[in-house]
C-alpha cells in the first residue's frame, strides 16, 4: 500500500466505538471467550498507549454472541450498528457469519469488518465497498499447505476420503484441499458434505467411513466433532490417527470434550504465529495477563483491535469508511516497523502523518487491495495422550 500518495496528518479521535461480534454460543463457541478477551487485551494495550504517547484516542469495546449461526451474527451486528452505534467491528469468527452479515448489515451502514478467523475464499471477492478485512489468510492458501503435509506423510498419490461442515468454512477449505491434492495425483474416494445441526449424523459417517481410504481429511468446528467423532467411530472402520483436519478442529480442550477416543493421533494444519514479528511477546502478554490457554485465533483478534486504533488514528476520524481507507495503509510497507510493544511510538507517527508498517502479533499482515494479508505461516498440531501438540515446523506461504 502507498501510504505516502495521500498524504495529510493524522490526528486524535476521542472515543472511538469497537464492536466485538463473537460465538460465545454455537459450534464455535470454545473460540468465542478467549477472541473476547484477546479483544479487550488489545484494547487496554491501545488505551495505555494512547495515554502514554499524548493522542487522544480511547477504544470504548461492546461484545455481542454471534452464536456461530448466520441469522444470529446478523442480529447482533444490526444492534451494534444501530443502537450501540459502533465505528467498526472485530468480529464475526465463522465465514457463514462473514459473508451474510457484510452483505445485509454492515458494508450498507458504512461499518468496517476485520475477521479474526473468517478464512473463506469467498471473502477475497465480497462486493464490499473496500470495507471488509481480515487478519488470517484465505484457505486458497491453508488447502494448499493441508495437501503438501498429507502428501508428504501417506504419498501424493494415495486416495483419501473428505468430508466436512456444510457451510461456507467447510465446503470451501474441502474444495480447496481437493484442487490441490488432485493436482499433486492424489485421489478422492468420497466426498461427504454434513449438516453439524442434524440430529442423527450416522447415515453421513458411515458414507464417509466407507471404501478404506488411506486417510480422511475432515473439516469442522469444536463443538459438532462431539457429535461426528462418535458417529464416525461407531462404524467401526475409522481411526482418528488417519484423520488430517485443520484451524477449526484445533481447540486444546477437544479430547477432554469429545472423548479422547475421537480425536487421539488426529493431525491438522493451523496459521501460526510461531514465527510472527510480535509472536512471542504477544504470548508472554497473554500468559502474564489472561493467565488462561492460549486458543486459535486469539493473537488475530489482538491485531484486527490494533490495526482499527492505527488507522483511526492516521485517518483522524471515527468515520468507518475513512479507517476502512486506511487499514491496508498502516498494516504494510512502506514505512517504518512497529509492534504492539512500540504502540505509543507508532501512534505518534500516524498522528503525526507518517507511514507506519504494523507488525502483528498474528504475523506481517499486510493487507492487501482485497483486505487479505498477502502472505502466511501455517504451523501443524496434533493429538497426543489427549493433549494438544504443537510442531515446531513452519511453512511460509505467499498468496496469489
Amino acid at each position: 500500500s502507498s501510504g505516502g500518495s495521500s498524504g495529510g496528518a493524522g490526528g486524535d479521535v476521542g472515543d472511538l466505538k469497537v464492536g466485538v461480534l463473537v460465538p460465545l454460543s454455537g459450534d464455535l463457541s470454545p473460540f468465542g471467550k478467549p477472541n473476547a478477551q484477546a479483544a479487550e487485551l488489545a484494547a487496554k494495550t491501545v488505551n495505555a498507549a494512547a495515554t502514554g504517547a499524548g493522542v487522544k484516542l480511547n477504544m470504548v469495546l461492546t461484545t455481542e454472541d454471534s452464536k456461530t449461526d448466520p441469522q444470529g451474527a446478523q442480529e447482533a451486528a444490526t444492534k451494534l450498528v444501530e443502537s450501540d452505534g459502533v465505528n467498526v467491528i472485530a468480529g464475526p469468527m465463522a465465514s457463514s457469519e462473514v459473508i451474510p452479515t457484510a452483505e445485509n448489515v454492515t458494508v450498507d451502514a458504512g461499518v468496517p469488518v476485520i475477521t479474526p478467523s473468517g478464512t473463506s475464499p469467498e471473502i477475497t471477492s465480497l462486493d464490499d465497498n473496500g470495507l471488509v478485512f481480515r487478519t488470517p489468510p484465505s484457505d486458497a492458501l491453508q488447502g494448499k499447505v493441508l495437501a503438501s503435509v498429507l502428501g508428504k506423510s501417506i504419498g501424493a498419490d494415495a486416495t483419501v476420503n473428505t468430508g466436512g461442515r456444510n457451510d461456507a468454512y467447510g465446503t470451501a477449505l474441502v474444495e480447496e484441499f481437493t484442487k490441490a491434492w488432485e493436482a499433486g495425483g492424489g485421489k478422492v474416494g468420497l466426498n461427504v458434505p454434513y449438516n453439524p445441526e442434524a440430529n442423527s449424523l450416522d447415515s453421513e459417517a458411515g458414507q464417509l467411513a466407507g471404501g478404506n481410504p488411506a486417510a480422511w481429511v475432515i473439516i469442522d468446528f469444536p463443538d459438532s466433532w462431539q457429535k461426528m467423532g462418535p458417529a464416525l467411530l461407531r462404524t467401526g472402520k475409522w481411526s482418528p490417527a488417519k484423520t488430517w483436519t485443520a484451524d477449526g478442529l484445533r481447540s486444546p480442550d477437544l479430547p477432554k470434550k469429545a472423548g479422547e477416543k475421537v480425536t487421539e493421533g488426529m493431525q491438522g494444519t493451523v496459521p501460526t504465529s510461531a514465527d510472527a514479528p510480535a509472536g512471542k511477546a504477544f504470548d508472554d502478554l497473554w500468559k502474564a495477563q489472561i493467565k488462561t490457554d492460549r486458543q486459535t485465533y486469539d493473537a488475530q483478534m489482538f491485531d484486527a483491535i490494533v490495526l482499527y486504533a492505527l488507522a483511526s488514528v492516521r485517518a483522524g476520524s471515527t468515520d468507518g469508511t475513512a479507517i476502512a481507507g486506511k487499514l491496508a495503509e498502516v498494516s504494510g510497507a512502506p514505512g517504518k516497523k512497529y509492534t504492539f510493544e512500540q504502540l505509543g511510538d507508532a501512534l505518534k507517527a500516524v498522528k503525526a502523518g507518517e507511514d507506519i508498517d504494523y507488525e502483528g502479533a498474528s504475523g506481517p499482515i499486510n493487507l492487501d487491495a482485497n483486505g487479505d494479508p498477502a502472505s502466511a505461516s501455517y504451523g501443524t498440531w496434533s493429538y497426543k495422550g489427549g493433549k494438544l501438540v504443537e510442531s515446531t515446523t513452519v511453512i511460509p506461504v505467499t498468496g496469489g
